[in-house]
């Protein structure tokens, strides 16, 4: 399904996202790399470094409809018909419910579920639209939706309340929407990943950073993206996994 497929990456200038983006064209996809707009001369220049025409830069805010509906056009325009998605776009927060600066600002809270679980869901519905369209291959498959959510979903941590109820979404909604797509070929797969190297743990001190590996189990170190984005190949190619959500952590089970 890869060779000559057509992918959208959500959260495509860094970290998980960028992983995915890599590992997806090497293996032959066309893949359309979003981010914010903001970031777009990042991308211009990962796409430059991959060397190759089936890589494609956009601006894209995901709780856009308009947004995300461009980038829908520009990469059927460019490669065709979209059948993968890989949300890998997220914000987070560190805030207690209650802490001696008063209650959690309800709008920090708001603004991270519309990021990662509004956004996500509103890239599935248009993703999903699109790629009821297209004409099944000899599986009866038109395509597959990888979601990122988080073992904060489970494990969630002092001031980690919003991040953590966004994340849980994800993971409650991923066998619904795999039931409500069923009938059209289209598999829903979440994989939500424990400690990984990006951007944001990176920025923390060498220190801070090995503490944090030497929590992970085996192997006692922090995850490196591309096997995040070794998963999502996996989940691609084999069309057995469907509505399910995977932890990706080295059996990390986070403390308080």
């Amino acid at each position: 399904m890869l060779k000559n497929g057509v992918c959208l990456v959500t959260g495509a200038a860094s970290g998980l996202g960028l992983a995915t983006a890599e590992r997806l064209v090497s293996r032959g996809a066309s893949v359309v790399l979003a981010d914010l707009a903001s970031n777009t001369g990042r991308l211009n220049d990962i796409v430059a470094g991959l060397g190759d025409k089936r890589a494609l830069a956009v601006g894209m805010d995901v709780t856009s409809p308009d947004d995300v509906r461009v980038a829908l056009d520009q990469a059927e325009e460019q490669f065709g018909a979209v059948n993968c998605v890989v949300s890998c776009a997220g914000i987070a927060v560190a805030s207690r419910t209650l802490s001696k600066k008063g209650p959690h600002s309800l709008d920090d809270f708001s603004k991270v579920l519309h990021v990662n679980t509004t956004g996500t869901f509103n890239v599935l519905r248009l993703a999903a639209e699109r790629m009821s369209t297209r004409e099944a291959d000899s599986h009866g498959q038109r395509g597959v939706i990888v979601n990122t959510a988080s073992i904060a979903a489970y494990d969630g941590q002092i001031g980690q309340v919003a991040y953590a109820a966004s994340k849980a979404a994800i993971v409650g909604m991923t066998l619904p929407i795999a039931r409500d797509l069923s009938s059209l070929g289209i598999r829903v797969v979440t994989i939500a990943p424990g400690l990984f190297r990006t951007p944001l743990l990176a920025g923390l001190p060498e220190k801070v950073q090995d503490e944090l590996a030497a929590t992970v189990p085996n192997p006692r170190r922090l995850g490196d993206p591309d096997e995040f984005a070794h998963l999502v190949e996996s989940i691609i190619e084999n069309r057995m996994m469907n509505g399910e959500v995977v932890r990706l952590d080295g059996a990390l089970r986070m403390a308080p």
